[in-house]
């Protein structure tokens, strides 16, 4: 299928993998593993649909209370995951950035955090901006302890990833209707999509079809129509 035209800029609330492995009668992991997949092919799409930078919801701050044993799983597959995959996207053009709190993280963790952003630096085909140990109020009170101007522009400066284009789109799977203290400030004016799909059961068409559905929307920014 053809690539739509669309927004530039998207986030995406990745959510059921749990329900979608449930289902299956798998462990939850199984679904973590199957979303990060779906993850990585969403990735290409969206540098095909000409999307320049794509932020996904990975782990929140509210996740830390979730089982010892699926937070444990997780923090594995996602230390498995950088290691893996980052040569390969930086082989693609993507830039990783990693957006959330570091405290509670194992320094293993942030040390490969920080070296698939160190090795990725550079590049400009897309930014895949990853929301990890990430709440959109957490980001805001930690923004507000540094902040010393006076204006919206300044305050920007002080949020996790400064350079970080207000999202167009917000794209949530599974059904549910809410952000979910996702990306607070940054969706002030953003577009929501909420899709019946389970996150590993988004597909390709799936993705096109969101970006379509924005395409047939006016944004008016609090503006009137002409009458």
């Amino acid at each position: 299928m053809t690539a739509p035209t669309g927004p530039k800029y998207v986030a995406i609330i990745t959510d059921g993998n749990g329900r979608w492995a449930q289902s299956r009668g798998l462990p939850v992991k199984e679904g973590h593993q199957a979303g990060a997949d779906v993850v990585k092919a969403r990735l290409r799409d969206a540098v095909e649909f000409g999307i320049k930078e794509l932020t996904v919801f990975s782990f929140s701050t509210e996740n830390w209370s979730r089982s010892p044993e699926e937070v444990s799983a997780l923090m594995e597959m996602f230390s498995q995951r950088i290691v893996s995959e980052s040569p390969e996207l930086h082989e693609e053009g993507v830039r990783m950035r990693f957006i959330g709190r570091r405290e509670g993280v194992s320094e293993k963790l942030q040390r490969q955090m920080e070296e698939a952003e160190a090795l990725t630096d550079g590049n400009r085909e897309i930014t895949f901006f990853i929301a990890f140990n990430y709440g959109g109020r957490a980001e805001i009170v930690d923004a507000a302890r540094r902040f010393e101007g006076t204006t919206e522009e300044e305050f920007q400066q002080c949020l996790y990833a400064p350079e970080m284009h207000d999202p167009e789109l917000l794209i949530r799977t599974s059904g549910e209707q809410r952000i979910s203290n996702y990306l607070l400030w940054q969706c002030a004016y953003s577009e929501f999509v909420f899709r019946d799909e389970l996150w590993p059961d988004f597909t390709r068409e799936a993705f096109a079809s969101s970006l379509e559905e924005y395409g047939n929307r006016q944004r008016r920014f609090g503006t009137r129509e002409p009458a």
